[in-house]
């Protein structure tokens, strides 16, 4: 008797309930933070282009700090080696969770959302490196198009009005992580200037202090804060981002959960941290950063300078082409079925929304194009130009299946017997089918009796009518 064939795996299927609720607590706080990022990115522009600019350049170049350990810095520079530390600790922490106790956990579960996320980055980068080979550009800015950000994603759901099934604000989520993963390799192997081992091997041994007392179970947000500033700084005095930093301590905390734990460590610190990253870190990034001359001429120069028309191209196009024929090639190498809830048109939109790269690409254009402050701030319009694009095509596509999502989205979020659990979750058990036929027979006493009692009202002549 021949053996059964293995059942297909779900791509995009139901998640489990905890990772469920995980993920909805954390993109609630994204949300937010990214409806802050839009706020400030707005206020940069206007304040970059108008009369005040003056004042904006002399605020964004105004240097404080302990010039006795190299850390005497402009305020951009704070921001972007300082602040954005945090984000790319809540990045680190991700990650690690990821790893261990979600989607990633899994080689065969991960490999199609790990395939989606390098296709999308490899062709954002070749897209860039084709127009700028043809036209003689720069290859400096490669890795631009390359990064996604989750909470300006997020935010233009918000204003769209769109509430995604959590299985696709799940799949972003998971892309995002992995392309952040990669967004730090990036920033680490290649944009690391001249090394300081000195402060490099006292950044490393400052790590493996943090380890130690992570491992010792020592508890205390004075002991951890002060040694991460001094990591922190190390860090940023060796040659290598200062951000590397941030990345490695969330990485070594413990995101899984021991018996009788609620959270993981892991998990209540991303849950504090998080936050302070979305709602101050990245928004304060990009105040000080995406402050850019959005002048006829400017804009002009985005679609006819091959470096700039390569972030464009990269972000709105790339991105879509890749994280689509990634996700569509390993779907059907790895014989994944698709939720018959959703269709393909829904992950090609979720591709294009994944095209918004705003923190860390503009992060990388700073980096590619240190030496060249006018071509920085070109790639940074570029980045801004290329993420509104893939705003505008993601929210068209997005709206034309929103009565799907929105049918989808509520049938997740039911919850008529209000024990917390949504109904979905519990239509394979018994006893979920018990509750609700009390719960409608409950109902069904309590309308014979408001029913009764206005009869028994009309007989006694009180009708008010």
């Amino acid at each position: 008797m021949a053996a059964p064939s293995p059942t297909p795996r779900k791509f995009l299927g139901r998640l489990p309930l905890p990772e469920r609720n995980y993920l909805a607590d954390a993109l609630r706080t994204e949300t937010v933070g990214g409806v802050l990022l839009l706020v400030a990115a707005v206020a940069a522009l206007i304040w970059a282009n108008t009369p005040l600019s003056g004042g904006y350049d002399t605020v964004r170049a105004f240097h404080f700090g302990p010039t006795a350990v190299g850390l005497d810095l402009s305020v951009e520079h704070w921001a972007a080696e300082g602040l954005l530390a945090v984000f790319f600790f809540v990045a680190g922490v991700e990650l690690k969770r990821e790893l261990v106790a979600g989607e990633l956990r899994d080689p065969r579960a991960a490999a199609l959302p790990v395939i989606a996320a390098l296709s999308g980055m490899i062709m954002p980068a070749l897209v860039y490196v084709l127009v700028n080979g043809v036209s003689g550009g720069s290859l400096s800015g490669w890795a631009v198009p390359t990064a996604t950000d989750i909470a300006f994603a997020l935010a233009v759901l918000a204003v769209i009005g769109t509430s995604l099934p959590s299985a696709l604000r799940a799949f972003l989520l998971t892309l995002a992580v992995v392309d952040d993963l990669f967004a730090i390799l990036i920033i680490a192997v290649f944009f690391t200037s001249e090394l300081n081992f000195a402060a490099l091997g006292g950044a490393v041994v400052g790590l493996v202090v943090f380890w130690v007392l992570l491992r010792k179970g020592v508890h205390g947000w004075y002991v951890y804060v002060p040694l991460a500033l001094v990591i922190w700084g190390l860090m940023y005095n060796s040659g290598v981002h200062a951000t590397i930093a941030g990345v490695a301590m969330g990485l070594m905390l413990r995101c899984t959960r021991r018996e009788g734990e609620e959270h993981s460590p892991g998990e209540h610190i991303e849950h504090l941290v998080r936050p302070l990253s979305a709602g101050l870190a990245v928004p304060l990034f990009a105040l000080f950063s995406a402050g850019v001359s959005l002048s006829g001429g400017a804009l002009r120069d985005v679609f006819t300078q091959p470096e700039t028309l390569g972030v464009v191209l990269g972000l709105v196009v790339g991105k879509a082409v890749g994280i689509f024929g990634g996700t569509w090639l390993a779907a059907r190498f790895t014989k994944a079925e698709l939720n018959e809830d959703l269709a393909w048109p829904d992950v090609f939109a979720v591709a294009a929304l994944a095209g918004i790269g705003f923190t860390v690409s503009l992060l990388i254009g700073e980096l590619a194009f240190s030496t060249d402050p006018v071509l920085t701030d070109e790639v940074k319009a570029a980045v801004l130009t290329g993420s509104v694009i893939a705003a505008v095509i993601a929210g068209i596509l997005l709206k034309l299946r929103v009565r799907t999502y929105r049918a989808l989205y509520e049938a997740e979020e039911r919850d008529e017997d209000q024990d917390g659990i949504p109904d979905i979750y519990e239509q394979d058990d018994p006893g979920y089918h018990l509750r609700m036929a009390a719960l409608y027979e409950a109902k069904a006493a309590e309308h014979r009796r408001l029913a009764e009692h206005a009869g028994a009202t009309r007989e006694d002549g009180d009708s008010p009518a």
